[in-house]
């Protein structure tokens, strides 16, 4: 365990050692067993405010971030471009400059085009810890609280599972790479065999793929990329399926990207599915799931379904993220 983690950025999980990473699950385990219990730890973070700035709005990761900096005795100051001036222009160090003498902490929601840009140019001049709450790259307080969740349904030794993350046919508007970045990037690590399912042209970002072939190699397990989703499904102990723009092909082209989803029906979680991985398979999603399309109700409101665990684990492993990062670990202001 390395429990000096004050002051440390999340801008990504490969940013963090697995002897870092092992100790905030831990915390998080230990945290979400004492608020089952009634154990309250208001002191770790009292009288200490977390900055969520927000580009996007967000239901699971402002609302853990809130709930969270709360029950460690906090306070979240929920922020906009629009509420700041961001909006008007300034600056990554102008801002963090101000806002670091007044917290102790901020987040980041930024999933538009050099959305990590514009964190890593905030972290740069920053004195207090960034927060990577999503960009156009990665989504690490996810992915996190997603290994979390897979650790309390198959134990902490994951060596042979088998973990799929698969693109679906969820259409209307093309959705960032950083959910799939992120998970091939961190679950390789764990020592799961990992299978990327998706069609033709719709490829992740090449710094997530050479990390999670490296990360494969490192760990003994297997990386591969595959274009049919019952294949990949087949054998299957976790299938993690959703949906993202073939952004590698087309850029920020919405119509072009939207046209090549729908050129590519039928890439949906349904029990057919799930009856190809082995029997005791569970379903993952970030959520917001596109119900029918996505995944179909069936399966989502199953019982291999894991999805609300996964969303209250957001609240578990950000908690222990910022009271490794912020709190007040020993007890004292």
């Amino acid at each position: 365990m390395k429990s000096q983690l004050r002051g440390k950025h999340l801008l990504s999980t490969a940013d963090w050692s697995n002897e870092e990473i092992e100790t905030l699950l831990l915390t998080a385990e230990r945290l979400k067993l004492d608020n089952t219990l009634g154990t309250y730890h208001d002191h770790i973070c009292r009288a200490q405010s977390i900055f969520m700035l927000f580009f996007e709005e967000s239901t699971r990761t402002r609302n853990a971030f809130e709930c969270g900096i709360t029950q460690l005795g906090g306070h979240g100051n929920y922020l906009t471009p629009k509420s700041t001036q961001v909006d008007h222009g300034e600056t990554p160090k102008d801002t963090i400059d101000v806002l670091g003498r007044m917290g102790h902490g901020i987040g980041i929601r930024n999933t538009l085009v050099d959305g990590n840009k514009w964190m890593q140019a905030v972290a740069k001049h920053s004195n207090i810890p960034v927060y990577n709450m999503q960009c156009d790259i990665w989504h690490p307080t996810q992915a996190l609280a997603d290994l979390l969740t897979i650790r309390e349904k198959f134990g902490r030794d994951l060596r042979g599972k088998k973990f799929v993350i698969s693109w679906t046919s969820a259409g209307n508007y093309m959705r960032p790479l950083s959910m799939a970045n992120n998970l091939v990037e961190l679950m390789t690590r764990t020592g799961m065999d990992v299978t990327l399912a998706h069609p033709e042209k719709f490829d992740l970002l090449p710094v997530a793929l050479e990390a999670a072939r490296k990360n494969a190699e490192m760990s003994g397990s297997k990386f591969e990329i595959v274009h049919d989703m019952d294949e990949a499904c087949k054998d299957a102990d976790i299938i993690y399926a959703k949906g993202w723009g073939p952004i590698m092909t087309v850029g920020d082209d919405e119509v072009a990207g939207v046209k090549m989803i729908e050129e590519n029906p039928g890439w949906i979680v349904d029990s057919r599915r799930m009856a190809l991985g082995k029997p005791g398979a569970i379903y993952m999603h970030c959520m917001p799931a596109d119900r029918d399309i996505e995944v179909t109700s069936e399966v989502m409101d199953g019982p291999q379904s894991a999805i609300y665990d996964e969303a209250e684990n957001r609240l578990h492993t950000i908690k222990a993220l910022m009271a490794l990062t912020m709190g007040n670990v020993n007890g004292k202001n």
